[in-house]
């Protein structure tokens, strides 16, 4: 996986049909996919708010450029990519719009035990103007960010030798329940399902939300 600060560069071949699930991780994904037959697909992931499952067919050959989270694309970008899939990492190199105030803000809300007022104060804006800086980007609300990150955060110290209650407690949750509640609510998981999957807390310990490179939250 090769980095940049406005994106992580992935490949993946299936040697098989596959199903590989996909959870929420605050991020979208280019993706220019190369069949063994047919047309190179290119293809711009939405941001997900509970898990799903992508199936790729045997032979299919995927490059992946994972989005810093609040990162845009323009619709010139997707169209140079289209006509130069091969040039897809030099184009965005130079040419994806971050987004600067939203990254910044995001990074903000992936702290541990922050509110969206507080994120906001820090920012130097009021929560109004947090809020609109969201809304003119197509960006979910500000609490998106707080919640999933504080799930992704609870998510990555499971299998750990914390107890679920202190783990609750350092992420900013008010008690096991609602940590449990919140997991169930973004992963389809249990605490318990999640610490018995060691594929699962991979996937969830990938860079994304709260886990960027240069960005990463301490889990301890």
């Amino acid at each position: 996986m090769t980095t940049n600060p406005r994106f992580h560069c992935w490949r993946h071949r299936a040697r098989d049909d596959e199903s590989l699930i996909v959870f929420p991780d605050g991020c979208r994904d280019l993706l220019i996919v190369t069949p063994e037959r047919g047309p190179v697909q290119i293809l711009l992931t939405a941001l997900d708010v509970r898990p799903r499952h992508a199936h790729l067919a045997a032979g299919d050959d995927v490059v992946g450029y994972r989005l810093r989270p609040g990162t845009t694309m323009s619709p010139a970008e997707l169209e140079a990519i289209r006509r130069a899939p091969a040039q897809s990492q030099q184009i965005l190199a130079n040419a994806s719009r971050s987004g600067t105030d939203a990254g910044d803000a995001i990074q903000l809300l992936s702290e541990p035990g922050i509110t969206v007022a507080r994120a906001a104060r820090r920012h130097g804006v009021s929560l109004r103007t947090l809020q609109r800086h969201f809304i003119s980007r197509d960006l979910p609300p500000p609490d998106f960010w707080r919640q999933l990150s504080r799930a992704r955060r609870a998510a990555a110290m499971l299998g750990q030798s914390e107890p679920l209650a202190v783990i609750a407690g350092e992420c900013g949750f008010s008690d096991q329940a609602h940590m449990s509640r919140d997991l169930r609510r973004w992963f389809s998981s249990t605490p318990a399902q999640l610490s018995r999957s060691p594929l699962a807390l991979e996937l969830l310990r990938q860079p994304a939300l709260g886990n960027w490179t240069g960005e990463q939250i301490s889990t301890r």
